[in-house]
């Protein structure tokens, strides 16, 4: 099938996505900007505390991980670092990974009605939920 548009031929035909993902994804851009930038105002506007949410929440799995693993557990902790530092560093990787993976799957379910009625690369859905993921990640830092 073959759909004419002013700026360029979109040609949808089977086995093309696999190979040509980053450059669907870069001809929609400012769709996945858009997206984004929806995901990260709504993230933010739904909270009391806004932007101070990417901090507070990572501290306090930092606090209670070092007081039960810590203290309760007495686990040591390799060479000079402190146990704090380490569960840190540790759980902001774990952290957006595990944000990124939930916020995607849900995205998918979320934007159902998008999806099945306009065409654009499907993987700009979940994209732009791993680039919240990702902000929160930096604010976290």
């Amino acid at each position: 099938m073959k759909l004419i548009d002013d700026q360029f031929d979109l040609i949808i035909e089977p086995g093309r996505s696999e190979k040509n993902y980053w450059h669907d994804l870069w001809r929609y851009r400012e769709l996945l900007y858009i997206l984004s930038w929806r995901d990260i105002k709504v993230r933010y506007k739904q909270t009391v505390i806004g932007l101070a949410w990417s901090i507070i929440r990572p501290l306090l799995t930092m606090l209670v991980f070092t007081i039960v693993f810590g203290k309760l557990a007495k686990l040591p902790s390799e060479g000079t670092t402190p146990y704090a530092i380490l569960v840190f560093a540790g759980l902001l990787p774990w952290q957006f990974f595990s944000n990124a993976l939930t916020e995607s799957s849900n995205s998918l379910i979320g934007n159902a009605n998008l999806i099945s009625k306009v065409y654009f690369p499907r993987l700009i859905i979940p994209a732009s939920s791993i680039i919240t993921s990702f902000i929160d990640l930096l604010i976290s830092l």
